[in-house]
């Protein structure tokens, strides 16, 4: 029984040992991430965005720009490597100061580089509270994302 005790013991000051992870000062935009799916990106030179919500209307700056992914890593010795490649896919960030955690209406319009209308579509979504360093370390945020594919947008 005592064998017991002290392992319990010695296991009790373990786990009050363990290092804490540490909470960094990085954190989430707060607005509507966009992205445009090829092959529609292709006919894409400029998109808006408006996102309401209590009777007012919020127009953020968006650019869009090539999306890009990993298209192979290569490895010598303790050093690895990894080839970014675009997708065809097009994507941006209109950054919307005071964006509630509930039901927004967003409205993107998408257009040509003659300035004629390739899409424009307006939907409800629901932006979220973003964990950057965890549940632990706060909530960050809130921000939503639409995906223009085809001739629909959605929230993502």
């Amino acid at each position: 029984m005592r064998t017991l005790t002290a392992c319990l013991a010695a296991l009790a000051l373990l786990t009050g040992c363990a290092a804490e992870r540490p909470c960094t000062a990085v954190g989430a935009p707060v607005g509507v991430a966009v992205t445009v799916k090829a092959p529609l990106a292709a006919r894409v030179a400029d998109a808006t965005l408006e996102v309401c919500w209590s009777g007012s209307c919020h127009r953020p700056r968006l650019e869009l720009r090539p999306a890009t992914a990993a298209a192979g890593e290569t490895c010598a010795g303790d050093s690895c490597s990894v080839t970014m490649e675009p997708t065809g896919d097009e994507h941006g960030f209109g950054t919307v100061a005071g964006l509630p955690k509930s039901p927004v209406r967003v409205r993107l319009t998408l257009r040509d580089a003659g300035g004629g209308e390739v899409l424009d579509r307006t939907l409800q979504v629901t932006p979220k509270g973003r964990f950057p360093n965890g549940p632990d370390c706060g909530e960050a945020g809130p921000s939503a994302e639409v995906i223009a594919e085809g001739g629909i947008v959605r929230e993502g």
